[in-house]
């Protein structure tokens, strides 16, 4: 991608606006960079630095006399400035398709409702490990927290990028294409963006996979209903090589075997004259890192690295030094018998429910923030048979209190430090006390990160108590 004099305009100073700003300036592109709100003191040190064009608390006209725009993932498609882009004939990209035009390394890209952050660090960490064999370097970008576009300079030949991707970032890509793509589940979430349409929603998601070619790879949950039905039969209708994985017994007369399944408790690949066994479940499963929805992440995970030549051994040694992902039903502490897990990055109803099955005996749930259009009767059962006390947080306190009432019982609490003296009453030894909000975190922080931050500090200050 040739952008040498060309004028660009990036809206959005956040993370991933602040990095593909930069790379296009280094590429030798007149860059203005646009932001509603303020701009961060650290942020303009650097773009006066690289002498990047910027402006804050507002859109001037010079956004729009431009060659193409970059947007950033946070903006919906009926901001006006998008509007006014799209109405003027301006072309608009996400920072993840700039990045990938300059990214010399093989891309696995990984996308999906849930499941995404935990498969694609799995993934980076067998890629490490067969790099240390292998001489070459893996990198973890995307929405998992590192923009693609920071470290793409970084990249050479024969390198790995493996690239989380949310629907937002994919919604602005035209040209991207992964070696390997993973599509790990579709459930609802997000779906205000998506005028609450599902097929909206889903489409989007399988941007990832529309550029691929004949030696590309997609692979897909077929224990996914939406997934397995869009898939069914696929062969025939895509270029590329289609790896179905899944837990659940393949039905008879199925046209999608699964490629790499569980049988009993062993992670198998099916090849043509047999069964190749990977690993077993009790090699990886631990506290930190338990659930059949993490058998799910792993499944997905052996299927990429199988795609990328990657021999067992790698696999093996990877997966079992595994201890989980931070915010994702991290273990924090025990304490006086009762565990403590941080599940702040659930911001979906499937998100928490996962996390309560996983719970190997009862709990104390503390669950809210901003809700997304939350269905709770999903979870409904579930929450009466292992939650012994439910915690309200944050901006949907009065849905769920008003929801749960009489199914379990509730307690409201005005803040987080609150919710966490409330659970450390109640709790008795065996049981656990889960934060998982199954709702967004703008309500009461910047971000889910910040939210499990404080989860933590707060069981970290009850030894003091």
């Amino acid at each position: 991608m040739d952008i040498r004099g060309k004028k660009v305009s990036v809206i959005g100073a956040g993370k991933s606006g602040v990095a593909v700003a930069k790379l296009l300036k280094r590429e030798g592109a007149e860059v203005l960079l646009s932001e509603l709100g303020r701009i961060g003191e650290k942020e303009v040190l650097c773009l006066k630095e690289m002498q990047i064009l910027f402006e804050e608390r507002g859109h001037s006209e010079n956004v729009y006399d431009v060659d193409f725009c970059v947007i950033s993932p946070g903006i919906p498609p009926s901001a006006p400035v998008v509007k006014t882009m799209l109405a003027r004939g301006i072309p608009l990209y996400s920072e993840i398709e700039i990045a990938s035009r300059f990214c010399k390394a093989r891309i696995v890209g990984i996308t999906g409702t849930d499941g995404k952050t935990t498969t694609a660090t799995l993934i980076h960490c067998i890629c490490e490990e067969d790099g240390r064999q292998q001489g070459y370097r893996s990198y973890s970008v995307g929405n998992i927290g590192v923009p693609f576009a920071s470290m793409v300079g970084e990249m050479n030949v024969g390198d790995v990028a493996v690239v989380e991707l949310s629907s937002y970032q994919l919604e602005r890509c035209f040209a991207f294409r992964p070696e390997v793509a993973v599509i790990t589940n579709i459930t609802p979430d997000h779906l205000d963006r998506y005028e609450h349409d599902m097929q909206r929603y889903a489409e989007a998601k399988f941007r990832i996979f529309m550029n691929q070619s004949g030696n590309d790879t997609l692979i897909y949950n077929a224990d996914d209903s939406m997934l397995s039905d869009h898939f069914r039969g696929a062969a025939d209708r895509f270029p590329f090589r289609i790896v179905p994985f899944g837990m659940e017994p393949v039905p008879d007369g199925s046209v999608d075997p699964r490629m790499v399944l569980l049988d009993g408790e062993t992670i198998v690949v099916s090849q043509a004259f047999g069964e190749e066994p990977v690993l077993v479940t009790s090699d990886f499963l631990k506290s930190s890192f338990r659930g059949r929805h993490n058998i799910s992440n792993v499944l997905a995970a052996v299927a990429a690295a199988k795609a990328l030549g990657i021999g067992n051994e790698a696999v093996r040694s990877a997966l079992m030094g595994f201890r989980g992902v931070e915010h994702r039903q991290e273990f924090v502490l025990t304490i006086n018998g009762v565990d403590w897990v941080n599940d702040s990055k659930a911001t979906n109803i499937n998100a928490m429910r996962q996390a309560i099955e996983a719970v190997p005996d009862t709990a104390v749930l503390i669950a809210g923030g901003r809700d997304k259009g939350n269905d709770y009767a999903s979870i409904m059962e579930l929450v009466r048979n292992k939650v012994t006390l439910l915690i309200a947080i944050g901006e949907s306190q009065a849905k769920i209190a008003s929801f749960f009432e009489g199914i379990v019982p509730l307690k409201v609490a005005a803040s987080l430090e609150d919710a966490v003296f409330f659970a450390c009453q109640s709790a008795t030894p065996g049981q656990a006390v889960l934060f998982s909000p199954g709702c967004a975190s703008f309500d009461m922080f910047e971000n889910f990160e910040e939210r499990g931050l404080q989860f933590k500090q707060c069981v970290h200050h009850l030894r003091s108590w």
